[in-house]
């Protein structure tokens, strides 16, 4: 069988360190084709994979065979580009958040189901080894009810590792659409609907920005979340954790606590209401620092549900419902209430 063909929509830092790494891994795809309004960007990108540059999406969609499209880009082009590409007869793996509004969600999901294509959402946090686990003890009752949980995603922000650095498009309002919550608050809504199987059926949020200079997007936001069963918690997103980045989750039970990627060591710490403790080296998570997980597989995933003709673990619906967490938000920060989420 001849390999899948690929295209890469966007060649910044995500594009770089994961997605085209990630293709060029895996012995199923070909990278045919990557794409940047920076010509030299697109460039050095095809130079490496051996692939053809473009400049302008719609002339590699014109121009190019091609089975499979990652966009990889700021965030306000997510659903026109994901729309135009599935338009196209591609297969889309779209960077989190999949869009900056529901309508445009559910436009993208509708392309996809048009045209009989697979569509999925990069949220990459659902892969960790320790979060599978995680999911499966609670599953499996291993902690009883769960009353609650705290979730946190901060790093010292996007200037560190984006390709513009202070210049990010992060910071744009008009084209991140929002900050912290979108770049990393989004990744933790989708995780612990994973984790605890549920919906959220209430937010409530704070939001600010005061750790980052010429910026009106967010940069620091705490959620107070509910479950449709009445599990209560907190997700904080944040680009001003400036010594250290912390990407863990603590879930509070009936027998059992569950730590995860909380301690430096151990990836899951289960400690049990009789005082038994269980540690679990497990990998560790998927970081922008040096060390961090090799691969997100996220690609490995979407390939195979190409190949497998399957549906994605995260795809148009999981995306959406992630998304509508953090619109929900939004609108609590400016009704200055807690907001009621559909189901």
């Amino acid at each position: 069988m001849s390999k899948l063909k690929v295209a890469v929509i966007g060649c910044g830092s995500i594009a770089r360190h994961r997605h085209l790494v990630e293709y060029a891994n895996n012995p199923e795809v070909e990278i045919a084709a990557v794409c940047d309004i920076v010509e030299s960007r697109a460039q050095e990108a095809a130079e490496i994979y051996d692939a053809k540059a473009y400049t302008s999406f719609e002339a590699l969609l014109d121009s190019e065979n091609i089975d499979a499209v990652s966009v990889c880009l700021p965030n306000y082009l997510h659903a026109p580009v994901s729309i135009a590409a599935l338009n196209a007869g591609c297969h889309v793996l779209c960077e989190k958040p999949m869009a900056t509004s529901k309508e445009e969600a559910e436009d993208m999901i509708r392309a996809a189901k048009a045209n009989n294509k697979k569509l999925m959402i990069g949220h990459n946090q659902r892969f960790v080894s320790s979060h599978q686990r995680a999911r499966k003890l609670i599953e499996q009752g291993e902690a009883g009810r769960i009353y609650s949980f705290r979730t946190t995603f901060g790093h010292g922000g996007p200037e560190g590792w984006s390709a513009d650095g202070e210049d990010s498009w992060f910071f744009k309002k008009d084209q991140a659409f929002i900050g912290a919550m979108g770049d990393l608050g989004v990744h933790k809504a989708d995780l612990l609907r994973y984790i605890l199987d549920e919906e959220f059926v209430e937010v409530g949020a704070f939001v600010e920005t005061s750790a980052k200079e010429n910026t009106d997007v967010d940069d620091n936001a705490t959620l107070i979340l509910k479950t449709e069963k009445g599990v209560i918690g907190t997700l904080a997103a944040s680009w001003a954790y400036t010594a250290e980045e912390d990407n863990s989750t603590i879930i509070y039970g009936e027998k059992a606590i569950l730590r995860l990627e909380d301690d430096p060591r151990y990836s899951l710490v289960v400690q049990y209401k009789n005082g038994e403790v269980v540690n679990y080296e497990l990998g560790g998570i998927q970081s922008n620092d040096e060390g961090g997980q090799t691969t997100t597989h996220v690609i490995d995933h979407f390939v195979e549900a190409i190949l497998q003709d399957a549906e994605p673990l995260i795809n148009g619906e999981e995306g959406k419902k992630s998304l509508e967490v953090i619109l929900g938000a939004l609108e609590s920060v400016k009704t200055n209430r807690i907001c009621r989420l559909e189901k």
